[in-house]
């Protein structure tokens, strides 16, 4: 009992050897939570050992294939499995190269917290994402840390992606529990950055179409095309060649071919004063400008 005189224990590492097994292949209910993070499922005499251990908080494990060379490091969620197995995620059965029932080297690691990380998409699906970045985010929560080189798989809106761990700081594996890392994203493999036409300068005023030239020569009788006289004496307006003109140009404007057209352009023709014309547009009408007459005669004082 004064083994340590005092003096906390040191933790002593966590080293053992299981068969793992795909989080499909775990009895019960579906648990798409375990295949949707970095965490895996250990059997209760792996909690009771890594007690027994004075074992650091959280717990963080690397799991090896010695067969393969591989590495990588995940968290624990729960203590339920069977005596002698693991479950883990498939992506990361896959990062391992591990088959059904192979044996995986279980260690105990403490890692520093992660201060940055880069990303790359496997596919150009995950860019189309509204907001890529937040949903990465969002699905790291149920990751414990991040290891170089690994091909994570992030499941959402029923659809899963994979990205490669392209690199991390400040060290080749970290821990992401309660960290404020950021986070860059790289291209994917064969991305082309989409090319976007230059816009072409409106003009400021676009050229008229001058359809007078277009009008044919008139011949014949043409009606009202006279002068006129007033009882009364005043002048009266009269029908001038422009008049005639504008009244003609009206009637001929609908269902004129514009024989330069080119596929692609549409032209509209606005009928709209020049500001010369409107400038020398001069108005002699005043309006209420006569002497008025009253039939009721003033009254004599």
């Amino acid at each position: 009992m004064f083994a340590n005189f005092g003096f906390p224990e040191i933790p002593r590492p966590f080293n053992t050897q299981y068969r793992c097994y795909s989080v499909s292949m775990l009895p019960g209910a579906e648990r798409s939570d375990v295949e949707a993070g970095g965490k895996i499922i250990m059997p209760p005499s792996a909690l009771d050992q890594l007690t027994r251990l004075n074992i650091v908080y959280p717990m963080l494990f690397k799991l090896s294939n010695r067969t393969t060379n591989r590495t990588t490091h995940c968290g624990v969620l729960e203590f339920v499995a069977d005596e002698g197995k693991i479950y883990i995620p498939y992506w990361m059965m896959q990062n391992l190269g591990l088959d059904e029932g192979g044996m995986v080297q279980v260690e105990s690691a403490t890692l520093p917290v992660a201060t940055f990380s880069k990303f790359q998409p496997l596919t150009t699906d995950f860019l189309n994402l509204t907001n890529p970045k937040a949903v990465l985010e969002m699905r790291l929560r149920h990751f414990a840390c991040l290891s170089k080189g690994d091909i994570v798989a992030i499941n959402y809106n029923k659809k899963i992606y994979e990205l490669n761990v392209l690199e991390t700081k400040p060290a080749a594996a970290v821990s992401i529990i309660e960290c404020d890392m950021n986070v860059e994203f790289e291209a994917p493999p064969g991305y082309e950055e989409p090319v976007v036409p230059k816009a072409q300068p409106m003009e400021e005023e676009e050229p008229e179409l001058d359809i007078s030239s277009m009008l044919p020569e008139p011949s014949g009788f043409i009606p009202f095309s006279g002068t006129g006289n007033r009882l009364d004496g005043k002048k009266k307006r009269t029908s001038s060649e422009n008049e005639i003109q504008s009244q003609l140009l009206a009637e001929y404007t609908r269902g004129i071919p514009d024989y330069d057209y080119k596929p692609g352009e549409i032209k509209f023709i606005r009928a709209r004063r020049k500001k010369e014309e409107k400038e020398n547009i001069v108005d002699d009408f005043e309006a209420f400008q006569g002497k008025g007459q009253t039939l009721r005669q003033s009254k004599k004082k």
